[in-house]
C-alpha cells in the first residue's frame, strides 16, 4: 500500500500582484481525508492544483512522504486526480476510460483486466464496461472518472469538486459513498469544496481558507462547534453572530453584555473585555414562553418562520434589536409559534462562544447566503 502523507511548509504562489496562497503549513496523513474547504477566490484549488503539479509553487515545499516535490512535474509524482468536469474520452467505452492509463503505463493485458474489474467493482459500476459516457447518469460517470485514477495506485487521490455538478440527491449519497469507499482503499484523499456540508460529512479533518490563508484546521466538529475566528463561525454554516461589550472572566465564564441584557459564555475567549463579538448556532437558542425567568435569557418577538421539513427556522428579533435564528424540530404539533409571539431566548452559557479578536471592527468576510450550510439543510446552492 503507498504511502500518502503530505506536508505543505510555506507553500505560497503569486500570480503578479496577486497573493493567492500565502505561506501556508498543512499536514496531511497517510489514508486521511482531508478537505480545503472556503469561498470561491479562497486559494483552495490553487493549493490542490500546485499539490497535483499542474501549477508551480512561488515559494514553499510540497512533502509527498518526505520527499520535496514542488519542482517535479505532474507526471512523476505519485498522484491522480478527480475533475469536476469528469474529463471522460466521449468517444471510449467505459473499460477502455478506465484502462487507459495503464495502457499507458505499458500494463500488460491480463494484469490490465483484473486491475480494471476491480476498479470498476469498488465504484460498483460491475456489468457497465461496454457503455459510453454518454449512455451514463452523472453519478456513474462521476464513479468512472474515480475509477480511472483508483486503477493506478496513486498514493495521493486529489479531487476538485467532483460532485459539484450533480443534483442534490446523487450527490448526498455519493458523499458516503465516497467516504466509505476511500476508508475501504487507505488512500489519502485531498478534497477541494466550498460546500459546507460535503466537508463536514466526509472529511476526517478540514481547513478552512480565506483570503490565501487557513483560517483554522482541525476536525470537523471541533470547526464547527469551536469556531476560532469571526469568518470560520459566519462562513461555516449558520450562526448568530452578536454584537456585545465583555467584562472578562468570572464564575467559569466570560461575563458580556448584549444591548441592555448581561449574558455569560462559557465558551472560548473568556478573558476578553470590551467590544467582541458572540456566536451561538441556531441549534442550540431555545424558544421559551415570555413569561419564563432565569440567567441568559433574552425578551424577544417573532418576525418570521420558515417550515424546512424536519425543522422550522424562526427568526427572532431580540429586544435589544439584534435579531436571531433557532432551530425548532419539528415535532408535528400546529400552532406551537406563531408571526408576532413574544418569548423568551434562552442562550445557554454553554453554548455561547467568545470570539478571540471578534471586536467588531472588521466584520466577516462577504459569504453568499447560497454557499453556507443553512441552504443545505432545507434547500441547494
Amino acid at each position: 500500500m503507498p504511502g500518502g502523507e503530505v506536508t505543505l511548509v510555506d507553500l505560497t504562489k503569486r500570480f503578479q500582484d496577486v497573493v493567492a496562497v500565502d505561506a501556508i503549513n498543512v499536514e496531511v496523513a497517510a489514508g486521511e481525508f482531508f478537505s480545503l474547504l472556503g469561498p470561491s477566490g479562497c486559494g483552495k484549488t490553487t493549493t490542490l492544483r500546485m499539490i497535483a503539479g499542474f501549477e508551480q509553487p512561488t515559494s514553499g515545499q510540497i512533502r509527498l512522504d518526505g520527499v520535496d516535490v514542488a519542482s517535479v512535474p505532474a507526471f512523476k509524482r505519485n498522484v491522480n486526480t478527480v475533475f469536476q468536469s469528469y474529463a471522460l474520452f466521449p468517444h471510449l467505452r467505459v473499460f477502455d476510460n478506465v484502462a487507459f492509463g495503464l495502457r499507458r503505463a505499458g500494463v500488460d493485458k491480463q494484469e490490465l483486466r483484473r486491475r480494471v474489474a476491480e476498479a470498476l467493482a469498488q465504484v460498483e459500476l460491475t456489468g457497465l464496461e461496454r457503455r459510453k459516457p454518454a449512455q451514463l447518469s452523472g453519478g456513474q460517470q462521476q464513479r468512472v472518472a474515480l475509477a480511472r485514477v483508483l486503477v493506478l495506485r496513486p498514493a495521493v487521490v486529489l479531487l476538485d469538486e467532483p460532485l459539484g455538478a450533480l443534483d442534490a440527491k446523487i450527490r448526498r449519497s455519493l458523499q458516503v459513498e465516497l467516504k466509505a469507499l476511500q476508508e475501504q482503499v487507505g488512500l489519502t484523499f485531498i478534497y477541494v469544496t466550498h460546500d459546507q456540508e460535503e466537508a463536514l460529512t466526509m472529511s476526517d479533518r478540514l481547513a478552512v481558507m480565506n483570503r490565501g490563508r487557513v483560517e483554522q484546521l482541525g476536525a470537523p466538529k471541533d470547526v464547527y462547534e469551536e469556531p476560532e475566528t469571526v469568518f470560520v463561525a459566519d462562513f461555516l454554516g449558520i450562526s448568530n453572530l452578536l454584537s456585545a461589550t465583555a467584562s472578562g472572566s468570572e464564575g467559569g465564564g466570560c461575563r458580556v453584555r448584549v444591548g441592555e441584557f448581561e449574558l455569560l459564555a462559557s465558551r472560548g475567549d473568556l478573558n476578553a473585555r470590551g467590544a467582541t463579538r458572540l456566536v451561538i448556532r441556531p441549534e442550540r437558542v431555545r424558544l421559551e414562553p415570555h413569561a419564563s425567568t432565569g440567567e441568559n435569557r433574552v425578551p424577544g418577538l417573532i418576525e418570521r418562520i420558515v417550515y424546512r421539513g424536519s425543522n422550522n427556522q424562526v427568526f427572532v428579533r431580540l429586544a435589544g434589536g439584534e435579531q436571531i435564528q433557532a432551530l425548532v424540530q419539528n415535532s408535528g404539533q400546529e400552532g406551537a409559534y406563531a408571526h408576532g409571539d413574544p418569548v423568551r431566548v434562552h442562550l445557554p452559557a454553554e453554548a455561547l462562544r467568545v470570539l478571540a479578536g471578534g471586536d467588531g471592527s472588521t466584520p466577516a468576510a462577504a459569504v453568499p447566503e447560497a454557499e453556507k450550510l443553512g441552504t443545505a439543510i432545507g434547500g441547494e446552492e
